[in-house]
């Protein structure tokens, strides 16, 4: 779990552009859905593939709980699974080396253990998986996350996952683009370090959404 931190400089700045801290005061749960980034094997379970993020496990139990809270007052619950492929060719020809990009491609083909969802996760049935080949689970070219959204009425969505400051960061973005309310939990967010995670905080607060912690956000859906 991080050591979650946004400086008092940064809330000041919040509060003087929107005269409050926290966007939401209310959420209606049925028009909201939970997206859970990328809590896979190959993220979560040490020494099992390069895309391992140490320790990201922790923020599984603030997330179940959340999932939860939302099926209970009839919100939605929805979880991706990421799967690199050769055809993202600025990725694969850029970011990483032959060998690596290989590997990272071949543990997260659709069947592969180190691909799937992580069995700390609750995963249960009525909730919806969908699978994703961009950082974002809205990218332009990738919009089955968004016509779900539209055909389920949701307008809110509530971000949580791992990396932080690539998949959540990224998600959350494209959803405020889109107009979706957007909510990002800082402790049910995680990445490879307090200083990355804190960045994607400082910006999430500032431009693209409510920055709340897990038991903020298990009181907006309890009392909407």
């Amino acid at each position: 779990m991080h050591n979650s931190k946004i400086p008092d400089y940064i809330k000041d700045r919040v509060i003087k552009r929107r005269g409050k801290l926290n966007i939401h005061e209310k959420i209606d749960a049925k028009s909201t859905a939970l997206l859970v980034i990328d809590m896979q094997n190959c993220f979560i379970i040490p020494n099992l593939s390069l895309v391992e993020v140490p320790g990201v496990g922790a923020i599984a139990p603030n997330i179940n709980k959340i999932a939860q809270t939302l099926r209970n007052n009839g919100g939605e619950v929805i979880w991706t699974k990421h799967r690199y492929t050769a055809d993202w060719t600025t990725w694969y020809e850029n970011f990483c080396n032959e060998k690596n990009r290989n590997q990272i491609i071949e543990d997260t083909e659709e069947g592969a253990f180190p691909g799937e969802l992580w069995d700390g996760m609750d995963v249960q049935e009525d909730d919806k998986i969908i699978t994703k080949n961009r950082s974002s689970a809205l990218a332009p070219d990738f919009f089955l996350l968004k016509d779900y959204l539209s055909n389920k009425k949701i307008d809110t969505l509530i971000i949580t996952g791992t990396l932080s400051n690539v998949c959540c960061e990224s998600t959350t973005r494209d959803a405020m683009f889109l107009n979706f309310k957007t909510i990002f939990v800082e402790d049910a967010n995680g990445t490879r370090s307090d200083e990355e995670h804190n960045a994607t905080l400082i910006n999430m607060i500032q431009f693209f959404a409510d920055v709340r912690s897990t038991d903020d956000m298990l009181r907006l859906i309890e009392n909407n």
